[in-house]
């Protein structure tokens, strides 16, 4: 593990209703949308705009792979954290993900995603992240 300290970031949620599915869990594709409401709020907190970025480099940041782990389904109004955690910075952005139910605290989902730097138009994938945002994500 790197000596630096892991940046993180936990957003409070609520399950509303159309979210769930016909079993009446919510549906696997609404976990991904949670784990963007918690990327989001942490780049925000590490003070990334990735749209501001993109006009003033043309630099775009696709995922371009996730994985989630369902351990535990969220049902309606079930109120939960989810945590992104930067793993890595440096080639491309990795951050871990943990969806944990407040009334009880179980873990009820985990996941990953990764992300690149991309240079607009060319689409040329770019093997490093550009200094700006390696650094404010703490690499």
């Amino acid at each position: 593990m790197d000596k630096h300290k892991q940046l993180s970031y936990e957003e409070k949620l609520t399950v509303p209703f159309h979210d769930l599915d016909p079993m009446h869990i919510v549906w696997h594709g609404n976990y991904l949308k949670y784990f963007d409401i918690a990327r989001f709020g942490l780049f925000r907190n590490a003070g990334i705009d990735l749209y501001e970025f993109y006009k003033k480099t043309n630099y775009m940041f696709p995922i371009t792979k996730t994985s989630t782990k369902h351990i535990i389904p969220l049902r309606y109004r079930d109120t939960f954290t989810c945590k992104a955690t930067v793993i890595e910075a440096q080639i491309k952005i990795v951050i871990d993900f943990k969806i944990r139910r407040m009334n009880d605290g179980e873990i009820c989902t985990k996941g990953r995603s990764e992300q690149v730097a991309v240079n607009f138009p060319e689409m040329e994938i770019m093997f490093e992240i550009p200094d700006e945002i390696r650094k404010a994500l703490g690499f």
